[in-house]
């Protein structure tokens, strides 16, 4: 009895971890994070591909070089905006990083090239290519809940018409005009929202462990195990309500 009692509890736990980023304010900040990725994803891979792109294009004139070095230490600025953004919605603590340090020849020209030495910079701009394709996963995911938003609500527009999109420009669409459809759409929409929450909290998982590797300017050995796991915070309930149980 003792053993199916333990068994119980286990089976509650994992559900109720399962259920529980529904309402996890990591969550929510992580899909903040993402749907800012549209915009600004579409804004780093616009500003990378006409100036790296001119930039190339334009060398051997010699005004392609000043659009290639613009446009490299311009993405410093972007990389410092992502720092910002990443501390206030995936709970990290990135610092600036301090690897372009002020030398004996302070000119233009010597300044430029300690810009262009700095780690930082490159890994910066290898970040701001990764947020770009990241804003495609942030459309995925407005179609996405769209489409569940629907679906959840169902009932307060029955009888209601689903569109899923289109497969050879026709409407791919899903009438519900009985309860019966009316309880499948809900139930459908329920855990497929709930699944859909768990998949973004992946992607902004992975977001979080690449501005770590490319954003932070801290000592690479010291705060490497910072990043929380995504499921952190159920892990952290569910211990708290198996020592409550005890």
């Amino acid at each position: 009895m003792a053993e199916s009692e333990r068994t119980r509890r286990a089976d509650g736990a994992s559900i109720g971890d399962l259920v529980r980023v529904v309402v996890a304010r990591r969550t929510y900040k992580n899909l903040c994070y993402l749907l800012l990725a549209i915009p600004l994803g579409m804004a780093y891979y616009t500003a990378l591909l006409l100036g790296l792109g001119f930039g190339t294009a334009l060398v051997l004139v010699g005004v392609g070089i000043p659009i290639l070095i613009g446009t490299v230490l311009g993405t410093r600025l972007f990389a410092a905006l992502e720092r910002s953004l990443a501390n206030a919605l995936l709970e990290v603590e990135l610092r600036s990083p301090d690897d372009v340090r002020p030398g004996p020849d302070d000119g233009l020209v010597a300044s430029l090239r300690r810009y262009l030495d700095a780690p930082s910079t490159w890994r910066g701009l290898a970040f701001l290519m990764v947020k770009s394709w990241l804003g495609i996963v942030g459309v995925v995911l407005v179609l996405l809940f769209g489409t569940l938003l629907s679906l959840l609500t169902a009932p307060l527009r029955y009888p209601h018409e689903v569109e899923f999109g289109t497969v050879n420009d026709q409407p791919v669409t899903w009438l519900i005009n009985t309860p019966a459809e009316l309880a499948l759409a809900v139930s459908v929409g329920a855990v497929l929202g709930v699944a859909a929450l768990h998949v973004s909290n992946g992607f902004a998982y992975a977001a979080r462990r690449s501005a770590v590797a490319l954003l932070d300017g801290a000592d690479p050995d010291g705060d490497a195990d910072s990043v929380p796991d995504p499921g952190a915070d159920s892990d952290l309930d569910s211990t708290e309500v198996r020592s409550a149980d005890r």
